[in-house]
């Protein structure tokens, strides 16, 4: 799928991006595919992302769509005058290192701002400032110390979960910081730093487990082991060994799910005569559930349920989703290029940001950036010659 017709609504915004891994990228993308200029700084030997394996092998291709990419040495000298030369130019300027390191190449956003009062700084972090923003943190280790771990492993196996959500969700509220300190520049004509981080992400994410022991005073359990607020909500193994998702989360869904199923004897049953009752009596309710769902195939499951407006789902695998038909019938995937690899050059279908504008997706206008693709034009565009260039790529300031 292509970019939507017409203006996108960040066109003319410039960021430039100091940002590797997950979290920094994912605040980029999201103000590129908005429409935004994102130029991506890469150090000499490219961003370490473009070659990690195992479950980082997607990270470069997923984060770095509608981007410019320019090699930049910032320890070198020269190299970080081109930098804050590069940043001159900027409404926005991103980075997720770790504290003090943008200030040791004068790219802070205290040295920035003092010629650049407009500029808009978003600084992406494992901590807010505080007694722990001096830590290395991942997103493992925040799910871990944030109670995420906990909440989604059986209890006394705290299991992070299944994809970079505090990396993802970090990154994303950063933008959502820009896109807010866009506005009031708008008013006031002054830039500012927003700053995200990925623990404070993680409380956010489980702040409704800690009101809910708040109000009742008891605990959250991990989700595997909590009492359901609904007595059918669950995965049932079915004919053939199958999985799928099943629920009814009304006594109007209730009387349906039995209709359909033929459990009229389940209906009837007055010691399930609403949710609550349901669920207390939920140890003798699930397992005779079982037996009964057990004669159904998943597929004939999903037709009745479907049918009759009920939840349910079956287990999908990630790589199953390149052939969803919902997917392909709305555009919920774009193809782009992969630039690094045995498969460089070639081009998988990836996931689009979640939402329509205008009745459109926001899609793919730039395909991820090979290592340093723009960095001549861009180094061009700051008034250096072919010559300053040559001399700087001599000294390996630039690549």
């Amino acid at each position: 799928m292509n970019a939507p017709a017409g203006k996108l609504p960040l066109e003319g915004l410039r960021v430039v991006e100091f940002t590797h891994m997950v979290m920094g990228p994912t605040c980029g993308m999201v103000l590129a595919d908005m429409g935004a200029e994102v130029i991506k700084v890469e150090p000499i030997e490219g961003d370490r992302t473009r070659h990690l394996l195992g479950s980082g092998a997607g990270f470069f291709p997923m984060f770095n769509r509608n981007k410019k990419s320019i090699q930049i040495n910032l320890q070198s000298p020269e190299g970080a005058e081109v930098a804050r030369r590069l940043c001159a130019t900027a409404d926005v300027v991103a980075e997720n290192f770790k504290p003090g390191t943008m200030a040791k190449y004068g790219l802070d956003y205290a040295s920035l701002s003092v010629k650049h009062p407009q500029l808009i700084y978003a600084s992406l972090k494992g901590f807010l400032p505080g007694p722990y923003e001096h830590r290395t943190a991942l997103d493992e280790v925040v799910q871990m110390m944030g109670g995420l771990a906990y909440m989604t492993g059986r209890p006394g196996d705290p299991l992070r979960a299944g994809t970079s959500v505090n990396d993802i969700m970090g990154g994303m509220f950063g933008a959502i910081g820009v896109l807010g300190a866009l506005i009031q520049r708008g008013i006031t004509g002054r830039g500012q730093e927003i700053q995200s981080a990925l623990f404070e992400n993680n409380v956010f994410l489980v702040g409704q487990h800690m009101l809910q022991y708040a109000i009742t005073g008891k605990a959250a359990e991990p989700m595997p082991n909590r009492i359901s607020a609904w007595a059918v909500y669950d995965v049932f193994t079915v004919k053939n060994g199958e999985q799928i998702f099943l629920a009814a989360v009304s006594d109007a869904q209730w009387a349906t799910f039995c209709d359909v199923l033929g459990f009229a004897d389940l209906k009837a049953d007055p010691r399930y005569f609403d949710n609550n009752a349901r669920v207390s009596l939920r140890a003798e309710l699930m397992p005779d559930l079982r037996r009964r769902l057990a004669a159904f195939t998943a597929a004939e499951l999903s037709v009745i349920f479907e049918k009759a407006g009920l939840p349910f789902a079956p287990i999908v695998k990630p790589e199953e989703l390149f052939h969803d038909p919902h997917l392909q019938a709305t555009g919920g995937l774009a193809d782009v290029r992969l630039t690094d690899g045995p498969k460089a050059g070639q081009s998988a279908p990836a996931a689009l940001l979640p939402f329509t504008m205008g009745g459109q997706r926001l899609g793919v206008r730039h395909q991820p950036p090979r290592q340093g693709e723009n960095t001549d034009a861009l180094l061009n565009s700051l008034g250096l010659s072919p010559l300053d260039i040559e001399r700087l790529r001599a000294s390996r300031a630039v690549a």
